[in-house]
């Protein structure tokens, strides 16, 4: 999986509409808040309108809305909206790469990647990751140890 700046980019926005109340918030404020180039946010706020992830208004007085509820928005979700496929080997779908002889067995290995990946990211949403604004972030692997429960959502 390769995290590009479109990816990472498209998160920030999301999570600063978020923190901001869900919005409206102007692409140039998005720009000031977060550190992104304002060239990279009118494309990637375009994506993530075409996916149903935000909305917007023009005018004074408009920007972008959070189209969904926090704990409805995926960081798999945004992932795909701007990029399609979460992860891919040599540009194709994990499950489309063959190989012979003694790399045999790497198809299976790309494709746990792969399944890994997006259930970890479909399982984080932006409410995971604001939390109680401590940044603490979706719960590990140990976190759901600790305290008994699987990490599962229902």
């Amino acid at each position: 999986m390769h995290i590009s700046a479109r990816h990472d980019y498209a998160v920030q926005a999301m999570l600063a509409i978020a923190a901001a109340g869900g919005g409206p918030v102007k692409t140039s404020d998005l720009a000031v808040m977060q550190g992104i180039p304002a060239s990279y946010l009118p494309s990637i706020l375009a994506d993530l309108r075409r996916a149903e992830l935000l909305s917007s208004r023009p005018g004074t007085d408009g920007g972008f809305s959070l189209a969904r509820q926090l704990e409805q928005i995926s960081v798999g979700d945004i992932m795909r909206a701007v990029s399609g496929a979460l992860a891919s080997v040599r540009g194709r779908p994990p499950h489309t790469i063959t190989y012979t002889g003694a790399a045999v067995a790497l198809p299976g290995l790309w494709q746990s990647v792969h399944t890994f990946t997006s259930d970890l990211l479909d399982s984080t949403t932006l409410l995971d990751l604001l939390g109680d604004g401590q940044g603490s972030g979706p719960p590990t692997d140990r976190d759901t140890a600790a305290d008994g429960t699987t990490g599962q959502r229902s």
